[in-house]
């Protein structure tokens, strides 16, 4: 518990999680550590990326005129506030909604009106605008995938002008060596690395199956090597 910011040690402030529930004020970290100022010249598997789950289910995000959205947030912060505080891992629910992909927080396979966020086009050019702005920087995107419109990834990446900073899945690793070093990836513009959960996108579209290169502990995604 706390009060103001000064009962919180160096590098944390007082706040309240409204996400997680906890309306009680307490001492939180806004900003990991970024591991490349830790130890540098490792390969991109060998860092731990912060990733938040439903990204895009943002508290206070307007729903559809005349929808209630019944669907639960769980994140306070936009994506680009996320992005600039240190996360490097978006995980995102596309869908096919009202002839486009969206981000919905559903179920069934289904994206409804009151489970609808917002199109994901929104969110992937928040996504471009920190990559271009942050020219060091490395994103990584999960897709739990519902999309079934033909190359429908693919076209809303390509109007978010996100392909030139793709990381070719020719490039991953498939039998668990380690991934290019981050510096090789930073070099060669090669700063977004997407998965789908649809084995069948990475032959179709050229996306990652997630579990070709991705194996999950009890905290989630790791990078395989």
């Amino acid at each position: 518990m706390c009060v103001k910011d000064s009962n919180c040690a160096q590098g944390l402030h007082c706040e309240t999680c409204l996400a997680n529930g906890h309306v009680a004020p307490r001492c939180t970290r806004i900003q990991p550590s970024n591991p490349l100022n830790k130890v540098k010249g490792l390969p991109f598997n060998k860092y731990s990326w912060l990733t938040t789950h439903n990204s895009f289910a943002i508290i206070g995000e307007k729903s559809l005129p005349g929808t209630t959205r019944l669907s639960p947030s769980n994140q306070q912060d936009s994506i680009t506030s996320q992005l600039n505080n240190g996360v490097r891992g978006l995980m995102l629910d596309m869908y096919d909604f009202m002839n486009d992909i969206w981000l919905c927080h559903s179920f069934g396979g289904n994206c409804y009106n009151f489970t609808a966020y917002q199109p994901a086009l929104n969110t992937l050019k928040e996504v471009e605008a920190f990559l271009a702005a942050n020219p060091s920087e490395i994103v990584s995107i999960f897709i739990e995938d519902y999309v079934t419109s033909p190359q429908g990834l693919t076209k809303v990446f390509t109007a978010a002008d996100l392909k030139k900073y793709w990381f070719p899945v020719n490039r991953m690793p498939k039998n668990g060596e380690d991934w290019p070093l981050v510096s090789d990836m930073i070099a060669q513009n090669q700063r977004l690395v997407v998965f789908t959960s649809k084995s069948s996108k990475e032959a179709s579209e050229g996306i990652a199956y997630e579990w070709r290169y991705l194996v999950e502990n009890q905290y989630k995604a790791v990078f395989s090597g």
